[in-house]
């Protein structure tokens, strides 16, 4: 699975493809070489899926509620692929 495209997975679909990855390789009828490339590209899926995890922690923690009730978002950056 390439970096690039791997990135720009929604967290859902990473999550989808690393279920797919794990029972494919539970059922323990992969060859090796395949199996390794498996392992490879689900933890690639595994960091895309941490990090959109941390994303969403980051906006939730934005979130703060002004005194008079109203809760405001304050937007900010996040990098990528790191």
């Amino acid at each position: 699975m390439e970096p690039d495209k791997t990135a720009k997975l929604s967290f859902e679909t990473a999550l989808t493809k690393l279920e797919s990855i794990v029972d494919s390789m539970e059922q323990g009828e992969v060859p090796l070489a395949e199996l390794l490339g498996k392992y490879e590209d689900g933890t690639k899926l595994l960091q895309v899926c941490e990090a959109r995890l941390k994303e969403a922690e980051l906006k939730i923690e934005k979130l703060r509620k002004q005194k008079d009730g109203t809760v405001t978002f304050e937007n900010f950056e996040t990098t990528r692929g790191e």
